[in-house]
């Protein structure tokens, strides 16, 4: 009998800890919106939606929250990281911000992009990636299967993504992008579009923006590649740029003959309101924020304003000021420590959905009572591509990268003798009719010829062949701070299609997949206090991670040959 009970008692004491390690990883779900007022009087929106999965060793294939369509993708084609992204419209980064966390990550190429790491041997990956691009296109209702074939996709080696040999990459810039492609994404959240912060997801309220850009990242430690197994971790995003309707009073001129920007609220940009989170999400929160710039205006205005008898901005009350007021009063005000801005830093407005329900819906609004004008934080070059030469033959493609104001310590500290120098990375793909002839390579500086080798410190091309693999160049450049100007040129031959090689509407010509150039020294990122609240925010969680600055370059309004 005492051994009958002693083995109850471990068969308890073993069941307690099994529950209690269970209970330890769980599924989770956040939602977050950030809303942000641009410099030339448009709305930035930002959704980010986060879904965990513990790891398949320890909590089973089953799962409440983590979508299953994803979770099968990951395990079958053993997928360690992929991004796939569907965007309309080109990021303005003189405008909307170059150097910011949500530029860095979120401002994607026209049409679709696709990149995907595989934890498979080297003579797999090929067959992996046209598999999971079939995948892709039936899940998305997309053409993301004319990624299968090897003119398409390319291999990287280290001037997109840090990783060699198991990386592809492929890019459909003419991709259409329309509700088709959204309602599939949607799905996948676990709530879908019925409640929570998905509920302002209006299509024509989206569709008609300057930019939009969905996203779906993927990264996974399942196959034992990384020493900490975290599971599956699936951020879905969109990103969307909105010009919020101008009312009489925005029209009016004032003094400095500025005019008013428009005032906005999420019904009237949306064109619906929040009726509360997710019951399915464990966060729920809406951010403002106010870039640094905005904020060292408005410190100016509180100043000059008679009935301030305050020196400084109070940043806990800057919800209610002389430039802007918010509708509502937010829960709680976040601001950025800055090493470089002592004076004038970003801050954040965070509002919980959590307090909110059907009889008192969230609608924010933000109400300007006073013009500012104010500038956008931008990267250290300013890109722009386009076409030379005439005719139907032969042609040159030029990548023009334009210094921008060496402005809040983009810089480095230490200019004398030329010791400051700028490196950046460019990555770029040409299809193979593009006969791209790499050995023509001119580097302008200032204006003038330099030799190639003064300035590039590594290269590494993959020619094209004809109707097998696009073209590849990787360039590592490095250039002193007081240059202004850097052009490159490539001259390059058309090749002959046959007739069903030409895309619909060929009449329009063909488009060039962006460039991608990246800055290796310089990392987007904010930082805070450290509070175990933030912590709980994947998207400022993300906000302070450090990520390598990196900008697109494409021609405008294409680069089309005809």
């Amino acid at each position: 009998m005492a051994a009958v009970l002693r083995f109850l008692i471990a068969v308890l004491l073993f069941s307690s800890i099994a529950t209690a390690s269970l209970s330890q990883e769980e599924e989770e779900f956040s939602e977050e919106l950030l809303l942000k007022p641009l410099a030339d009087r448009k709305v930035l929106a930002h959704f980010h939606f986060e879904s965990k999965a513990p790891p398949t060793r320890t909590y089973g294939h089953h799962h409440r929250l983590f979508p299953k369509a994803l979770y099968q993708l990951v395990q079958k084609f053993r997928i360690r990281e992929m991004e796939l992204s569907f965007t309309q419209g080109r990021w303005n980064y003189e405008r909307w911000g170059g150097f910011d966390p949500i530029s860095s990550s979120n401002a994607k190429p026209p049409g679709v992009e696709l990149w995907a790491v595989f934890d498979v041997p080297h003579d797999l990956v090929d067959a992996s990636w046209k598999n999971l691009t079939h995948t892709l296109s039936g899940l998305f209702c997309a053409s993301i299967n004319f990624l299968e074939s090897s003119t398409a996709y390319s291999a990287p080696d280290w001037g997109f993504q840090p990783f060699s040999g198991s990386l592809r990459y492929g890019s459909l810039p003419r991709e259409a992008v329309c509700t088709e492609n959204l309602t599939p994404w949607l799905k996948l959240l676990p709530c879908r579009d019925k409640a929570g912060l998905a509920t302002l997801m209006d299509r024509p309220s989206i569709y008609r923006g300057f930019y939009h850009s969905q996203r779906l990242r993927l990264s996974s430690t399942e196959f034992g590649s990384t020493e900490v197994e975290s599971g599956i971790a699936l951020d879905q995003t969109l990103t969307v740029v909105l010009q919020p309707t101008t009312s009489h009073r925005a029209s009016m001129t004032y003094s400095s003959d500025s005019v008013l920007q428009p005032s906005w609220s999420l019904s009237s940009i949306f064109g619906r309101k929040v009726s509360g989170r997710c019951v399915l999400a464990n966060s729920s929160n809406v951010y403002v924020q106010v870039e640094r710039g905005l904020m060292s205006e408005l410190k100016i205005l509180h100043a000059e304003d008679e009935g301030s008898g305050a020196d400084n901005l109070t940043f806990e009350k800057t919800w209610n000021n002389p430039g802007f007021e918010l509708s509502i009063a937010p829960n709680r005000v976040i601001k950025e420590v800055n090493i470089l801005h002592d004076e004038t830093s970003i801050v954040l407005y965070e509002y919980l959905i959590d307090n909110y329900s059907n009889s008192e819906p969230f609608d924010l609004g933000f109400t300007w009572k006073f013009p500012v004008v104010w500038s956008s934080p931008q990267a250290p070059l300013h890109a722009s591509r386009f076409l030379m030469g005439s005719g139907n033959e032969r042609g040159a493609i030029a990548i023009s990268l334009k210094a921008t104001e060496p402005s809040d310590g983009l810089w480095f500290a230490d200019t004398i003798e030329n010791s400051c120098m700028l490196r950046f990375n460019v990555f770029q793909v040409v299809p193979w009719y593009v006969r791209v002839y790499f050995h023509t390579l001119q580097v302008f500086v200032d204006g003038k010829p330099q030799s190639v080798t003064d300035f590039i410190e590594r290269m590494r091309i993959s020619p094209s062949e004809d109707k097998v693999s696009p073209g590849v160049m990787e360039m590592a450049l490095k250039l002193p701070c007081c240059v202004k100007s850097v052009t490159l040129t490539l001259e390059f031959d058309k090749g002959f299609l046959h007739i069903d090689e030409y895309p619909p509407d060929a009449n329009q010509g063909f488009d060039i997949p962006s460039a991608v150039i990246s800055f290796p020294d310089f990392h987007a990122s904010m930082h805070f206090l450290k509070d175990d609240s933030l912590n709980k925010s994947p998207l400022l969680s993300k906000f302070q991670i450090p990520r390598r600055l990196v900008g697109l370059v494409s021609c405008y309004p294409s680069c089309l040959l005809s």
